[in-house]
């Protein structure tokens, strides 16, 4: 099922529409990285290429972590 969520990233509210299974997978990943999710979505979204869809660079995330090793 797909969720909506809102997020605050470097003073701006937006909301974010992604699978249940990617929002279980970045908490995952923010807490191997001992950071908030808020901070690991603030920290993919300083990443991405400025015409790149933020959920879509959530999803890539995921899957680069998965490439690289790290478990979920």
């Amino acid at each position: 099922m797909i969720r909506k969520r809102s997020v605050t990233i470097r003073g701006h509210r937006t909301s974010i529409s992604l699978e249940d299974e990617f929002w279980q997978a970045l908490k995952t990943i923010a807490d191997a990285k001992n950071m908030s999710l808020a901070a690991l979505i603030t920290e993919i979204d300083a990443h991405r290429e400025p015409d790149d869809n933020l959920s879509s660079a959530m999803r890539l995330h995921v899957l680069d972590w998965l490439k690289s090793g790290g478990a979920l």
